[in-house]
């Protein structure tokens, strides 16, 4: 019997951390802009109800789209942005969550019922309203790890859009005796994530499972970068000397990254906690040891887009 459509099967999936962001707009003349601006709409305050109907829509996507999961939502946040140039305002949605699939329709579901509350209280003063470019901007977490759309920057920054924000310079260091550029799978992972993170990167760099060379190249690049992040030589094996060469050239610990790391991985496999992988700082950079595989890569970047921000803050002298 031919089914028209079913629900995916997520049972055998392990649980990350989820993160997505939807944005879209509405437009109206620019008289309906001033009241709404000024906060002289003869119904009330549009963008404070438009943020608690985008909440409520996200916590409740899976009651009006059939095949959404049911998610235990850890944050939503519902954003606005007055733009002149419409004339109108701009909206986002971040959902987040720690499940088995992603949050982006609770994300989108937000953004759009956000944009229709603030339609519904506008529509009074001018009801050639339209509502346009609701799409997803970010999202996060699974095998996929991050993912961008296209043409997220083309449209104007928003406040809190972290994925968005200039993070300063990272370097990428590969550790193995063996790999070569063509057979490095890791660092070019690991520099692609910290792009999208909103880092400058060049080509991953490889060098040998050396102590001493190790540690002298952390020193050197961290001279002129904010984060020098390394992938391989974690593990048990004699040759596997990465965190003590880290350590050696660092002058403090960050002992809850390594914790973070081997706990997300122990959620696939118990032999994750084996991992030495780790985090410290030498003056302002922040150095980060990674695992070698492409799984290892992908958690720490997870742990990376969740730590590394405000991590860099506070090396630089901000508060917490």
């Amino acid at each position: 019997m031919k089914r028209g459509f079913q629900m995916v099967d997520v049972g055998g999936k392990t649980p990350t951390r989820r993160r997505a962001l939807a944005t879209g707009s509405l437009r109206m003349g620019r008289a309906a802009f001033a009241l709404l601006k000024s906060g002289r709409l003869p119904k009330g305050d549009a963008l404070a109800l438009g943020q608690a109907a985008g909440i409520l829509a996200a916590k409740r996507a899976p009651e009006h789209i059939p095949l959404c999961h049911p998610l235990p939502l850890e944050r939503v946040d519902v954003r606005f942005l007055l733009d002149a140039n419409l004339p109108g305002v701009r909206a986002q949605c971040e959902a987040a969550a720690f499940a088995k699939t992603g949050v982006e329709m609770e994300a989108l579901s937000g953004v759009a019922a956000a944009l229709l509350a603030v339609y519904d209280v506008v529509k009074q003063v001018d009801p050639a309203l339209t509502i346009s470019d609701v799409r997803l901007e970010v999202k996060e977490g699974g095998k996929s790890g991050v993912w961008r759309h296209p043409q997220s920057a083309k449209r104007p920054t928003m406040a809190g859009h972290s994925a968005s924000k200039k993070l300063g310079r990272a370097a990428v260091l590969t550790v193995s005796d063996t790999r070569s550029r063509k057979t490095d799978v890791g660092g070019p992972l690991l520099a692609q994530g910290l792009r999208q993170l909103g880092f400058k990167t060049a080509k991953p760099a490889i060098v040998p499972d050396d102590r001493q060379k190790i540690s002298a190249a952390v020193a050197r690049l961290s001279e002129s970068h904010d984060v020098v992040a390394l992938t391989g030589g974690t593990g048990l094996s004699p040759r596997d000397v990465t965190p003590e060469a880290a350590a050696a050239a660092c002058d403090r610990d960050i002992p809850g990254f390594g914790e973070a790391l081997r706990a997300l991985g122990a959620q696939k496999t118990p032999l994750a906690r084996l991992s030495r992988g780790g985090a410290w700082l030498r003056g302002r950079c922040v150095v980060v040891a990674l695992p070698g595989s492409p799984s290892g890569v992908r958690d720490g970047l997870q742990v990376l887009s969740e730590l590394l921000p405000h991590a860099l803050h506070v090396a630089r002298g901000g508060g917490h």
